[in-house]
This record gives C-alpha cells, sequence and structure tokens, in this order.
C-alpha cells in the first residue's frame, strides 16, 4: 500500500520508465514461455542468433507501445479502450517481430512459437496493467472510477477524427459517459461512432433532456469561427456547460486530452476567422530592418512587437514609458527569441538585437538620439492614453501626450530621414465626442500635414480600427472580473454598441497596411459586425455557467445595472469622416481619403493649443479643438454627430 502511494506520488516520467521496465519483463518472459510450452520443456537459446531475436522482441514492442499511446493513458483508469488498446498494439508488435524473423533467415521451429508468444504476451500486459490500476485505486481511494449511473453525461459535438480522440480520452478517465456526437455532416447523421450515435444538430435540445447531460463539448477546432459561434449561440438556450478544445497547433502533445478542454471565451464569439496574411506585405518594411515600436509595452505596442520579431528585424526598438511593462515585454521577447533560436533552421534570419528604451514620447532629445543613434529606418507609434474617461477628466495630459508626443516623435522621423512612420489610431477619432479622440485626430492631421510638406521623404500613414478584445481596461476584461466577483455587472447604456476585433488581427493589419502606404493616407480597418454590450454582457454571464438576474429570472445569480454614459462616450462609434473610401489589395484593409490643413495652419492651431495648456485654460482649450478637429463636439449623451450637424445614431459597416 505505501508502495502504491510513493508511485502516485512519482511525477510522470518516472511512472512511464515503471512501466516501460515492466513491459520490458513482462514481453521477454512472454517469449521464453512461449519456447518453453511449445517445446515441453524450460529452453535455452542455442545460438546467438536465436539470443538477438530474443532481444529484439521487447525493443519491437516497447517502440510500438509508444507509438500507440500505451505510455500516456493513466494506469488507474485504463478501462475497455486502454485494453483494446493493448490488445492491438501486441498485435502489431507480435507482427513486426515475426517479420523480422522471416527476414532474418534464422529458423524458429515450430513457428507456432509466434502465436503462443502474442496470446501470453497479451495477457501478461494486460493483466499487469490491472493488478496495478487495482492497487493504485486501493491506495487513493479518491480517484476511483465512479460507477456507470455516476458518470458525468455529455455530447460531444464534432464527430471527426478529433471528436473520437475526445471519446477515448473520455472513455480512459471513467468519469464521463458520452450519449451522443452531433454533427452537421448529413452522411453521418444516424451512424454509430465507435459504440456513439451520431444525431443532427436539430436533436441536441431532445437529446440534453431525455439523457441529463450536463456538459456538451465542441471538438470541432479546425471548423471556421462562424460555424463555431453559430454552435456556441444554439447551445445557449440549453442549461449545459458548453466546453471547447484549443486549435490543433496550441495542444502541446497533438493528441487530444481531457485537459486540453477549457470553458467558451467571449473571444470565441466575437473573434473572426483571419485572412491569410500577405507575406510581401508583412516583411517589405520589416526583415533586416531597424524598427522601433513607441508604446511597446502596451495592449498593442506588445502584439506588435512579438509579430514583428519573428518577421526578421535587424534591430527591434523598444520604446516606452511604464519600466513594469517594459520589463514584462523584454522578458516575453527573451523567451521567444530562445525558443526561436532552438527550432532555428538554415534559411532562417539572424537573430534580432533588441533593444529596450525606457522614456517619454515628449523627451525629443532622447527621441532623435535613439532614432539616429541606432539609425531606426521604421517607427510604429502606438504610445497613447486611450481611456476615454480618464482623459476626460485629465484633458492637458491626454493632448500633451496624444497629440504632442505624435508631433515629437514624427517631426524627429522627418529630421533624421525615418523610411516609415505609423499612427496607431481609433475610431474615436471619427467626428469626436471626447478629449481623447480629439486628440488622436490631431495626431492624425499631423502626419497628414507632415506628409504634404515639401522634401519630406519619411512616408506617413495612420491605421484606424475599433475595440479590441482583452486590451487592458476592455469591457470584455471589467465583465470578466466582475463576474468572478459575483456581480453586478455594470453597462453603459442598454443600446450602446461597438466593433471588436482580436488584438494579434488588428496588429497584423496595421503592420499590412503601414506597407501599403504613400503618404498621407488614412487606413481603415474593416471591423466586421457591430456587437450589442448589453448581449455581450449577458452571453459572458451564461457562458460562465451561470444566470442572469432580472425580472424575468428574479432568482438568477448575476444582475445587470445600466449605469449611464460617462461623460463624452458614444452610443456608436464611426471609422470614416468622409465617403471617400477605396479599397486595397486586402479585403480587410480600406483607405480613405480626408481633408488636410495645411501644416502652417496646423502649426498655428498647435501653439496655441499649447499655450492654453501651459495656462491650463480648459475653455479656451475646447474653443480650440472644436476649431481645429473637424466634427468635435464634446457630448455627455451618446450619440454620433452626422456631417451636417445632426444628432443621430451612426452604424456604418466597410463592405
Amino acid at each position: 500500500m505505501q508502495l502504491a502511494i510513493w508511485l502516485i506520488e512519482r511525477p510522470r516520467w518516472f511512472k512511464r520508465t515503471v512501466l516501460i521496465v515492466n513491459d520490458i519483463v513482462m514481453l521477454t518472459f512472454a517469449l521464453w514461455a512461449a519456447y518453453s510450452l511449445r517445446l515441453s520443456e524450460l529452453y535455452v537459446p542455442d545460438s546467438l542468433d536465436k539470443m538477438l531475436l530474443m532481444a529484439v522482441a521487447p525493443v519491437i514492442g516497447i517502440v510500438v507501445f509508444y507509438m500507440r499511446g500505451l505510455y500516456k493513458l493513466v494506469t488507474r483508469f485504463i478501462g475497455p479502450e486502454g485494453t483494446t488498446r493493448i490488445y492491438v498494439a501486441v498485435i502489431i508488435a507480435t507482427v513486426l517481430w515475426a517479420l523480422v524473423v522471416l527476414m532474418s533467415g534464422v529458423k524458429v521451429h515450430p513457428r507456432s512459437v509466434i502465436v503462443i508468444y502474442g496470446l501470453i504476451a497479451a495477457g501478461l500486459i494486460r493483466l499487469s496493467r490491472q493488478w496495478a490500476a487495482s492497487a493504485l485505486l486501493k491506495a487513493a481511494p479518491q480517484h476511483k472510477p465512479v460507477s456507470f449511473d455516476e458518470r458525468k453525461r455529455v455530447i460531444i459535438y464534432g464527430a471527426g477524427t478529433i471528436g473520437i480522440q475526445l471519446l477515448r480520452a473520455l472513455n480512459e478517465t471513467g468519469k464521463y459517459k458520452a450519449v451522443a456526437f452531433i454533427d452537421s455532416n448529413p452522411s453521418l447523421a444516424g451512424q454509430v461512432v465507435h459504440g456513439v450515435k451520431v444525431l443532427r444538430p436539430e436533436k441536441i435540445g431532445k437529446t440534453i433532456a431525455e439523457e441529463n447531460v450536463k456538459e456538451v463539448l465542441l471538438a470541432t477546432p479546425s471548423a471556421l469561427r462562424g460555424e463555431r459561434r453559430i454552435a456556441i449561440r444554439a447551445l445557449e438556450a440549453y442549461p449545459v456547460v458548453v466546453k471547447t478544445l484549443p486549435a490543433l497547433e496550441e495542444i502541446a502533445s497533438g493528441h487530444v486530452e481531457v485537459s486540453d478542454l477549457r470553458l467558451i471565451e467571449v473571444e470565441d464569439l466575437l473573434g473572426r476567422d483571419p485572412v491569410i496574411p500577405n507575406l510581401e506585405l508583412l516583411t517589405a518594411n520589416v526583415r533586416g530592418k531597424v524598427v522601433m515600436i513607441t508604446g511597446a509595452g502596451g495592449s498593442i505596442g506588445s502584439e506588435l512587437t512579438r509579430q514583428l520579431l519573428r518577421l526578421g528585424p535587424q534591430t527591434l526598438v523598444l520604446f516606452e514609458l511604464s519600466e513594469v511593462a517594459l520589463y514584462e515585454i523584454s522578458m516575453e521577447i527573451e523567451e521567444v527569441q530562445r525558443r526561436l533560436r532552438m527550432r532555428a533552421e538554415a534559411d532562417a534570419p539572424a537573430a534580432t538585437t533588441v533593444v529596450e528604451v525606457l522614456g517619454s514620447v515628449l523627451d525629443r532629445k532622447l527621441v532623435s538620439r535613439t532614432i539616429q543613434e541606432l539609425g531606426v529606418q521604421v517607427i510604429y507609434h502606438a504610445a497613447a492614453y486611450k481611456h476615454v474617461p480618464i482623459v476626460e477628466a485629465n484633458p492637458f495630459a491626454g493632448l500633451q501626450n496624444n497629440t504632442f508626443g505624435t508631433l515629437a516623435v514624427a517631426e524627429a522621423a522627418k529630421e533624421l530621414g525615418v523610411d516609415r512612420f505609423v499612427l496607431v489610431s481609433t475610431d474615436k477619432a471619427v467626428r469626436p465626442t471626447n478629449i481623447m479622440g480629439a486628440s488622436k485626430r490631431l495626431a492624425e492631421q499631423i502626419l497628414q500635414a507632415l506628409a504634404q510638406e515639401r522634401g519630406t521623404t519619411t512616408i506617413f500613414t495612420m491605421v484606424r480600427f475599433g475595440n479590441v478584445l482583452d486590451s487592458s481596461g476592455s469591457v470584455v476584461r471589467r465583465f470578466r472580473n466582475q463576474i468572478k466577483a459575483g456581480g453586478p455587472v455594470t453597462v453603459t447604456h442598454p443600446e450602446i454598441i461597438r466593433y471588436f476585433m482580436s488584438i494579434p488581427e488588428a496588429a497584423q493589419l496595421v503592420i499590412q497596411a503601414g506597407t501599403m502606404a504613400t503618404g498621407g493616407e488614412v487606413f481603415v480597418l474593416e471591423m466586421g459586425t457591430p456587437v450589442k454590450i448589453d448581449d455581450l454582457a449577458r452571453t459572458m454571464v451564461r457562458l460562465s455557467g451561470l444566470e442572469v438576474r432580472d425580472e424575468s429570472h428574479p432568482d438568477g445569480d448575476i444582475a445587470i445595472e445600466y449605469v449611464g454614459l460617462r461623460r463624452g462616450e458614444k452610443l456608436y462609434e464611426e471609422l470614416l469622416i468622409g465617403e471617400n473610401t477605396t479599397g486595397t489589395s486586402h479585403p480587410r484593409i480600406f483607405k480613405n481619403s480626408e481633408p488636410i490643413l495645411p501644416f502652417e495652419d496646423l502649426a498655428t492651431a498647435l501653439e496655441r493649443l499649447e499655450d492654453a495648456m501651459h495656462r491650463m485654460d480648459e475653455t479656451e482649450l475646447q474653443e480650440l479643438l472644436r476649431a481645429t478637429v473637424e466634427g468635435y463636439v464634446p457630448s455627455t449623451t451618446g450619440h454620433a454627430v452626422s456631417p451636417k450637424g445632426e444628432w443621430q445614431p451612426v452604424s456604418r459597416t466597410l463592405h
């Protein structure tokens, strides 16, 4: 008993070693016993060749057992599926050994020894596993398999290869009972796969009710995200927990295990299938070049850093104000580089030099020295204050960082001949109703004006998009924390709508759009379908296995409270100022032509803004912003302003 407990506590590699040693002994004994039984005497090999053939048998067996996944099985919960796998592996090993015997030319008399060997080996391997399982379960009774009636009843959504792998993994634990497969493939409907019937999706509600199903497991990692989203939405109506498998490339072992399952997250619903990137657009302004990212530790800046590193720049300059953020992204990049070195191929680009610069984009001397000394060729400017309420409450700091910080870096780039400058902008810059949006629109205007100046060799461009999923301070992250705390979940307005995009997709599109630029363009990313934030909150509650508490469900778990629109917040966001939008070579990147204020006029406005900021005169600041930023109307209501100045809801999607 003590030995069994000691074994349970050993690491996995130790347990596998014990199993391998056991199997070597069992296979060797099985072959010796087969000879002895057939010859009716204790067998002793009479030649070196026969001794070698006996030694080869367990080697073949161990290799086959490993390839067939026998050493991934949990011995305590081996189950009927594991037993079948053992028998199949022994048969394969026996056949392979027989082929070796035949090819060796050594006379093994009689040949029936091969059959006897296979039978004894199968019995010994199975019995040794069964004995070990019994001993281990007695030592750890809390882990013993539940009875048939107590097993968790589940449905597997997807009857393909991954679904079958998941079924095997579930059976090996002894804790789950798959009552059905659900699959939309009509050719599979009504069939039985590994003892489990395949049903059409419309049968799922009836099956959940009749079979008392507790969980539905999505086993369709290769399906298009849209198909998965439809399945998840359909399952929201039923009182079940929905779990899913990650993408196949994210499964570490390459073989599905129960531990790979995770709860559905909101990203599974809001994200979308990526468009295959244009490799030429990704690498043209990165590979072999010196690239600087400002705000490198932020949500977008850090993702740009990750993606740019993989594109093979000569030097990657991480410019960041926050010491903590700079440290975290530096440590992450160091680990990524270590992994890249481990699997580097002969034609892989030379290792990228990473330089960390701690400082503010407002420090013109530091910015200029960094660009000059490192020979920066491309700048991705992601440094910005982005939280609307905070910037609204701190207008001077917001404008200083977002507008004048952009001016400082852009002028340094122009003076020092940087090849390309890409501004990460926002949909809030379109007819802004808040300081943050106005500050970003001013930053766009600065780049547009600089791009038009004579003698400018730097290509200035900007990429505008909406909200990204799970960025710092995002509504998704806030809702998740509120649900974890037991609620309530706070929504500003029941009708508020936003666009969402994943951070990796946004960063990838920013890189590609930046390459398309010729100077002064505003690129706009296609954001997909707008999302009603109230629906998002309710969905996140349900995905957590909880119920929204409202008038129709007074006994629910989590309440939703409407707290009112904050100052400067819109009900609807826009992406375009004018209607002069054209497509590009990428289906999700559009180019927009917008009015440009000459740099001389803009410089005068900026000087007056800076003076008002120096005097901390917010009234004059607001007046100057109205005069300089097209469509800027400070608002405490939740509507966008139309080009004619009328208040109206706006919901525009690019096509």
